[in-house]
């Protein structure tokens, strides 16, 4: 067999398994690269606290030598108690127009999940729903938003082939922001009205208490998203890592929380596109030492004129009261303020449909269609 699937083990081995979309994506012009840095530490267990909570596997796809594609095999026992036993998660997925080559990496991903209990295979993931989820399967004539995948077109098809169906549709919609800045009139009006409700307040995050705030948020989260497909719960930890790495982007204006008679009840978290800026780094804020990726970067934070919904939560006996509308005008009126043009409102499942609901009520256009998958873990192999 020309293509051999072997476990990461040295750091040579990681980092070939970092720079792999690097030259994948090498001619694909609207694709930008991650950070190389922030991909180490999100790899290595010694700085992401997810490690300690889920065994993960890393492997790659040698074709005569050569690196070819990888694959991310991961057990998380609170996906399990939280979604029901036997399902096993892959992530991270990258590979080559290659369908030996994947179904190599599904097949040893597979094999190392049914050592472990699974019986199902479930994904792509980054690691959880938090991060990048799915392949594309439309759009991708549109830009490389934060936190959603951009993947190459042939990635479906190695699904398909390779005996996984279709588990999700997940769906994103661009939103201008009118010059105004207002949401259209009966949207404005019937969020007008919930925000002049008795004892509600939704206030911006206050720049002196971000942490606080921040771990509002958390609580929020892992109240309102008990039940969310594919969800998991966020301990402080982990909260604290991706705070780290979110803190640059956040904006007082962007985070919104309602309170019904002081009480946190809801939240929208918005963030700025920083692909948009990232694109000038490359992968990489230093080259050789000097800091030419950074001050690209630093120069390109400027032309930010986007911002992503990123998460959303109502408490469960609030949710008739029509609080989303009044976070998301309000999050809007904030990003006009600040000179945002567009709203990425992504990713909203394919069947939740109030919350499509919102992005077409506020004008918002399909833009893209990210997909997650399924099999038996023990299937016979299709590939």
């Amino acid at each position: 067999m020309s293509v051999t699937v072997t476990p990461v083990r040295a750091r040579t081995d990681l980092t070939a398994f970092i720079r792999l979309p690097y030259h994948l994506y090498r001619d694909d012009p609207l694709w930008v690269a991650p950070l190389e840095h922030e991909r180490r530490s999100f790899l290595d267990p010694a700085r992401n606290p997810y490690h300690r909570v889920a065994d993960v596997r890393l492997f790659l796809a040698r074709r005569h030598g050569t690196v070819v594609g990888r694959i991310a095999a991961i057990v998380d026992p609170r996906y399990s108690e939280r979604h029901g036993p036997g399902r096993g998660l892959i992530g991270l997925f990258e590979c080559a127009d290659d369908t030996e080559a994947a179904a190599a990496l599904f097949d040893t991903a597979d094999d190392w999940l049914a050592a472990r209990g699974m019986t199902r295979t479930f994904g792509p993931l980054g690691f959880t729903t938090n991060d990048e989820c799915g392949i594309q399967i439309s759009g991708f004539d549109q830009p490389h938003i934060l936190m959603i995948p951009r993947t190459r077109p042939y990635y479906p098809q190695l699904f398909s082939v390779c005996g996984f169906e279709k588990a999700k549709d997940l769906v994103s919609y661009a939103i201008p922001i009118p010059g105004d800045g207002e949401p259209p009139a009966e949207y404005r009006e019937a969020a007008d009205r919930v925000l002049a409700t008795p004892g509600l307040t939704v206030r911006p995050m206050d720049p002196k208490r971000t942490e606080a705030d921040m771990e509002t948020v958390r609580k929020l989260y892992n109240e309102t998203f008990t039940r969310s497909y594919g969800s998991v719960p966020i301990d402080e930890a982990q909260f604290a890592y991706v705070l780290r790495k979110l803190k640059p982007l956040l904006r007082p204006g962007l985070l919104q929380i309602a309170e019904m008679h002081g009480t946190p009840v809801a939240f929208l978290l918005c963030l700025p596109d920083a692909h948009q800026a990232l694109r000038a780094a490359r992968g990489r804020f230093t080259t050789f030492g000097l800091p030419v990726g950074l001050i690209r970067a630093a120069r390109a934070v400027r032309r930010i004129d986007r911002v992503r919904f990123a998460a959303m939560g109502v408490a469960k006996e609030h949710r008739s009261r029509g609080l989303a509308a009044a976070l998301v005008t309000q999050a809007q009126r904030a990003a006009f303020r600040l000179g945002y043009t567009e709203i990425s409102y992504s990713w909203v499942l394919e069947d939740n449909h109030a919350s499509r609901r919102h992005g077409e009520a506020l004008g918002g256009v399909h833009t893209q269609t990210h997909r997650l998958y399924e099999r038996a873990t023990a299937a016979p192999r299709r590939c």
